[in-house]
């Protein structure tokens, strides 16, 4: 069995009075059935790890080297020194604000699996690329490029994230999910074998709420969420969880 996950994404929100919606989630699942992991600001690594109880804590980003001249930058070593032990890497924010490359991804990955983190790699296609009926072309070279040789079940999750769904309340249907998932999990399994390639949890990510979440999460290949906006409050991002607990 795969193991499930529920992520939230905090993006640039959050100072240290929005700790207590953590404290607040982690009373609301003291004994989780599914993993939960919220990545809040880098600011906040630590304190969130030191209170975080039954939820792990991640980041939002890494620099491939470990150390060295690169201002306001923050390296894989240093995240899991904090106490964090995850790290989302190649969202489609980072990829359009800063044009990161799926090259560059493969290389932060391969830092994050060289530190001990969890990869969280994101995929996902423009709302263009779609309507242009590219959108498995774009997630296999996404896929192919953005993964090290190093991934295995246990240090990698990948997230499909429509980036035309985030953040804007549209959400791919049913089909289109399961289109892209079972695609993702035969490519994996196509490159890492079985073993390997059918155990790596695949996310979906893109306008995830309580309203939506326990449909999505009837599709085989969805083993939970990575979920933005709505895991700020933990009276919005306890309900999916209780819906991947249920699923």
């Amino acid at each position: 069995m795969r193991r499930k996950l529920a992520a939230g994404n905090w993006k640039m929100n959050g100072t240290s009075a929005a700790l207590a919606e953590l404290e607040y989630l982690a009373l609301q699942h003291p004994a989780p059935t599914v993993d939960i992991l919220i990545c809040p600001p880098s600011t906040l690594l630590t304190q969130a790890a030191a209170q975080s109880g039954s939820i792990a804590i991640g980041a939002q980003d890494c620099h491939a080297n470990t150390s060295g001249a690169h201002t306001g930058d923050i390296s894989a070593e240093m995240i899991s020194d904090s106490g964090a032990t995850a790290v989302i890497l190649g969202h489609s924010e980072r990829r359009e604000d800063h044009d990161e490359t799926s090259e560059q991804v493969r290389a932060k990955a391969r830092a994050a699996h060289a530190a001990g983190l969890t990869a969280i790699i994101c995929l996902g296609e423009s709302e263009a690329q779609r309507d242009a009926a590219n959108t498995l072309d774009i997630i296999a070279g996404q896929l192919a490029i953005s993964t090290p040789d190093t991934a295995t079940a246990s240090n990698t999750v990948i997230a499909y994230e429509p980036i035309w769904a985030i953040g804007t309340g549209r959400v791919p249907t049913i089909e289109q999910i399961i289109e892209v998932h079972d695609f993702i999990r035969e490519k994996l399994i196509e490159r890492f074998g079985a073993d390997i390639g059918d155990a790596i949890p695949l996310l979906y990510g893109g306008s995830v709420k309580p309203s939506n979440a326990a449909e999505i999460f009837t599709v085989a290949n969805v083993d939970g969420a990575l979920v933005g906006g709505a895991s700020l409050k933990a009276e919005d991002f306890s309900p999916i969880i209780s819906a991947l607990e249920n699923s």
